[in-house]
């Protein structure tokens, strides 16, 4: 029996779960403010595909002139996310995902598709190995260790904008840059919050709200940056170990 997969749009967003948190009863706040971004999102030619289940099992991605993350190019696709976890892993669900995603590109004409990467995985960034299966391949990389991975078509390229490679910012006490996109975004601006009222460490959270300020941003993003001491750290969201970790800098 083929899985089915399903697409989000505008008709039946607020009735699917979103993978990665999935409540059944209370909803969870970061889920509904992910939904309500999703919405302003899908007009835009954002896409999000699932499988029809319970389960972590999805790929999402946009056109890359209204992807928000501070990378120039045109006429690519931009792939956020393509998650599987848990028991759905080695049934081929990621890889026909990833299939749908380029045959949707070639479908309507594009230059390729590109995705964030780095020279070691991130945690937080999406399986960079099994993107390289495909023919991803580096094409632009920053100072601090971050690749911009792409599968073109036609010879062309994206590249990080140059404010991306800049990893400083005048501030210097914790600095975290967040959108809506990824439903953890709330309970890290919690956590990480509360870390730093209990431990006494001034922290600044700066919503990026809109298209125009995630390309200006200065350093790679995927939903969340974070600086210190004025110098760009992570995209991973943080814990208390990870916090206490760059703060010993």
């Amino acid at each position: 029996m083929q899985p089915e997969f399903i697409s989000l749009t505008a008709e039946n967003l607020p009735r699917e779960h979103l993978c990665c948190i999935i409540r059944t009863q209370k909803p969870h706040p970061g889920v509904e403010a992910k939904r309500q971004w999703l919405a302003r999102r899908l007009e835009e030619g954002h896409v999000f595909r699932k499988l029809n289940a319970k389960a972590t099992v999805f790929i999402e991605y946009a056109p890359l002139e209204t992807a928000w993350v501070p990378i120039v190019g045109e006429n690519y696709l931009y792939i956020y996310c393509l998650w599987v976890n848990g028991e759905y892993k080695g049934k081929g669900y990621g890889r026909q995902l990833m299939e749908y995603c380029l045959a949707d590109a070639r479908a309507k004409g594009k230059s390729g598709v590109c995705m964030l990467g780095a020279k070691k995985q991130k945690s937080w960034l999406s399986d960079q190995s099994f993107a390289k299966k495909f023919g991803f391949t580096a094409v632009d990389t920053t100072p601090n260790g971050y690749e911009l991975l792409a599968l073109s078509f036609d010879g062309t390229a994206p590249k990080f904008a140059p404010n991306a490679k800049k990893e400083e910012i005048a501030g210097k006490e914790l600095t975290v840059y967040y959108d809506l996109q990824c439903p953890y975004t709330e309970q890290g601006i919690r956590m990480t919050r509360q870390f730093c009222e209990e431990n006494g460490v001034p922290v600044s959270f700066l919503a990026v709200d809109t298209l125009q300020k995630a390309k200006q941003l200065p350093c790679v993003f995927n939903n969340w940056a974070v600086f210190y001491q004025g110098k760009f750290e992570t995209v991973n969201l943080l814990n208390d170990i990870s916090l206490r970790r760059i703060l010993k800098k």
